[in-house]
């Protein structure tokens, strides 16, 4: 079939996937449903066709659209080829395409595509970044106060506490994102500085004041970051003096 020798022929002939969309199929519904600077979402992305269709299509229409694809974390079958081919899910089968189609459109039409943007993020449901720290007295003992000291899981990471920071603000996860060195530490500037997280440690009042003076419109910080208590108490006061308007959270 037409349909699955297009991922065949991206996955060198590996059948890692059993029942395909065809992509000339959904470029249609996407031509017909939907503008050039749409959003598109697929809620059962299986092998991510719709990703490569609108990749595809951006780069024969000069479009601009996007994709969000959702799909569970499926396994595949032990005995099948793509479990032997490495992939333990259907997810990951689905992010390697979006890979491989990229750079096969990329190589296929090089003046078409240039200036389109292949990348992507990947994302997966989860708790919360913070500790349940909603203790009733009765149930805080002398054992536990330690873990009060730090309310955020210690499994997660800056770029976690990030993205969870975006979506309360509302800012898109797809947003620029750039990693900078303010005063010897790094800080995420997301959207050309609408919004400066920095979430190391030892963070003084030479860091909050370099930040500050950028005059992001959100400043976010990690409670446990700050290096001692009189920075903690300054924060506030040191926003005040540079950059009243922004908005300041910690977590």
């Amino acid at each position: 079939m037409l349909f699955r020798s297009e991922v065949k022929s991206i996955f060198n002939d590996e059948k890692v996937f059993d029942f395909p969309k065809p992509v000339s199929y959904i470029k249609q519904m996407i031509v017909v449903g939907t503008d050039k600077s749409a959003m598109i979402l697929d809620f059962f992305s299986g092998s991510a066709t719709t990703a490569h269709a609108v990749m595809q299509l951006n780069a024969e229409d000069g479009g601009h659209r996007k994709f969000i694809m959702v799909q569970l974390p499926e396994r595949c079958d032990e005995k099948s080829e793509a479990y032997k081919a490495g992939y333990k899910t259907i997810c990951e089968i689905g992010e390697e395409r979006i890979r491989r189609a990229g750079k096969k459109i990329r190589e296929e039409s090089p003046k078409a595509s240039k200036g389109l943007d292949f990348g992507f993020r990947v994302f997966r449901v989860d708790d919360s970044n913070m500790k349940d720290v909603y203790y009733r007295p009765d149930d805080l003992g002398q054992l536990n106060i330690e873990d009060m000291i730090d309310n955020i899981k210690t499994d997660r990471t800056p770029e976690d506490l990030l993205f969870q920071t975006m979506l309360s603000l509302g800012v898109f996860p797809s947003s620029k994102i750039e990693e900078i060195t303010v005063a010897g530490k790094k800080v995420f500037d997301v959207a050309d500085g609408f919004l400066l997280a920095c979430f190391d440690s030892d963070v003084n009042d030479i860091v909050v004041t370099e930040i500050a003076k950028r005059k992001p419109s959100y400043a976010v910080f990690r409670d446990s970051g700050f290096a001692n208590d009189a920075v903690s108490v300054n924060f506030d006061q040191i926003f005040r003096e540079y950059s009243p308007n922004t908005e300041r959270k910690v977590l």
